[in-house]
């Protein structure tokens, strides 16, 4: 997920927002002095595991937001008496308020604080989701899932400035790589949690245990998350300076390029999430259990190949090169799924569709990572921003794709292959245009100026 739109402390920890004075703890800025560490600072390190708790579950939500609804898509069409197109706008409207949230959250946090903009942020989440079970039209569900979205994305932004504001150096990384797990997981219990939801319920149910959720965290955000970005750290740049800087990072050629591949592989992606449970459920007759099984498989693929890649790869394959195979298997498979789809190869059962989409999902897990890490790198001083230009990214393309996979009904997959396949070549092609791997990247990008990257 992610970061943030300013990076407010780099290597460094931060006090309690009480302002008293603790004992030097661990490095700070480097080539500076190290930094006093608050009580409560000090007091959320002691309970690391109710933290690592606490941000898990502000980092989960959005994908459980977004994918324990799945499964209950073919049933909302019927209830609310609209076609597929306009029910795939209730994802398109989720997704499009996270990436617009976090434009803004990001500032707001560093601004006001990280506890204000959460709990406000997560207020809204649980009266919109509640006022989602109520929609009486598919107007209504539309709206309130783009404000859920809004509300949403400050879990996922704020999470990981508390993390940057309580750790540095390798035990970050530590804490990130956890929060990346429980990411990855959530979109593999979603479905089939949502599956056994429709067992006992109706679509509105899921919404209800989801506001249920956020009421829960919300509760636990206020009882155990102190503040942990003093007044005295904050700063007003607000959300102009972070668009200024944002501006500066999409003057760089490279940074482009690599956001929009990670963008456009994301939005192939999306375009299987949304479509899926038409594809798998009307189209292949299977069960909402099924098809949860089916989803939860997929991520699993994803999870699996994605800690192959950073565990085995990343450091003795340059990152480049993986991200080419990644981009060339997605690829291939998109091809395979419209050939199959189109009915070139005759009428297919489940089993080669979901083997196609099997293949796909996994090499996300080379693709979707290794753009975020090169793009990072050309930033080292904008991290935050880019972070947040990258997210906001591919929250968009994919808000955009969402809607495609459904023009032609709910009862052909041609168009998500299609969709699928075009982007896949959009990717590939940005990433050799812009990205031009066979040379040898220049140096980082300035925060807020552009630099040329060389022809």
């Amino acid at each position: 997920m992610p970061e943030s739109g300013h990076t407010t402390t780099r290597g460094n920890t931060s006090e309690a927002v009480s302002g008293a004075t603790g004992t030097p703890s661990g490095p700070g800025t480097p080539g500076g002095p190290a930094e006093s560490v608050g009580p409560g600072v000090a007091a959320a390190r002691r309970t690391g595991l109710l933290v690592t708790l606490v941000l898990g579950g502000l980092t989960a939500l959005p994908p459980l937001s977004m994918d324990m609804y799945l499964p209950a898509l073919p049933e909302v069409t019927g209830a609310l008496h609209a076609p597929a197109a306009t029910v795939q706008l209730t994802l398109t409207a989720c997704l499009a308020g996270m990436a617009l949230g976090q434009l803004v959250v990001g500032p707001m946090s560093d601004r006001w604080g990280r506890r204000r903009p959460l709990l406000a942020g997560m207020v809204v989440y649980v009266l919109a989701t509640a006022v989602c079970a109520l929609a009486p039209t598919a107007g209504t569900l539309i709206g309130f899932r783009l404000l859920q979205g809004l509300a949403g994305a400050a879990g996922i932004v704020i999470a990981r400035a508390v993390v940057r504001d309580l750790y540095d150096g390798v035990e970050m990384a530590r804490f990130f790589s956890t929060l990346m797990l429980i990411s990855g997981v959530a979109p593999i219990v979603a479905p089939l949690i949502g599956g056994q939801i429709l067992r006992i319920t109706d679509w509105r149910g899921v919404f209800h245990v989801l506001t249920g959720v956020g009421v829960l965290l919300t509760l636990v955000v206020w009882r155990f998350l102190a503040e942990t970005l003093p007044p005295e750290r904050r700063h007003e740049g607000g959300v102009g300076q972070a668009l200024r800087t944002m501006r500066g990072l999409l003057a760089d050629r490279v940074f482009t390029g690599y956001t929009l591949t990670g963008g456009l592989a994301f939005a192939v992606l999306f375009a299987y999430i949304s479509a899926s449970p038409f594809v798998v459920q009307e189209i292949y007759g299977a069960s909402p259990q099924t098809f949860g099984l089916l989803f939860g498989l997929n991520s699993v693929g994803l999870v699996a190949v994605g800690q192959v890649n950073g565990k085995l790869l990343v450091g003795r394959v340059s990152l480049d090169k993986v991200l080419g195979w990644g981009l060339g298997v997605i690829l291939l498979a998109a091809s395979a799924l419209l050939l199959m789809t189109s009915g070139v190869f005759g009428e297919v059962g489940l089993a080669p569709v979901a083997a196609g989409l099997f293949v796909l999902m996994s090499a996300m897990g080379l693709a979707m990572p290794n753009t975020n890490a090169q793009a990072l790198m050309r930033t080292p001083h904008a991290a935050g921003s880019a972070s947040a230009l990258l997210g906001t990214t591919s929250f968009l393309v994919g808000a955009v794709a969402s809607p495609l996979v459904g023009v032609a009904g709910e009862h052909t997959a041609v168009p998500m292959a299609v969709v699928q396949l075009t982007c896949a070549v959009l990717a590939l092609a940005c990433f050799l245009g812009l990205c031009r791997p066979w040379r040898k990247a220049p140096g980082t990008v300035p925060t807020g100026k552009a630099q040329d990257p060389g022809a």
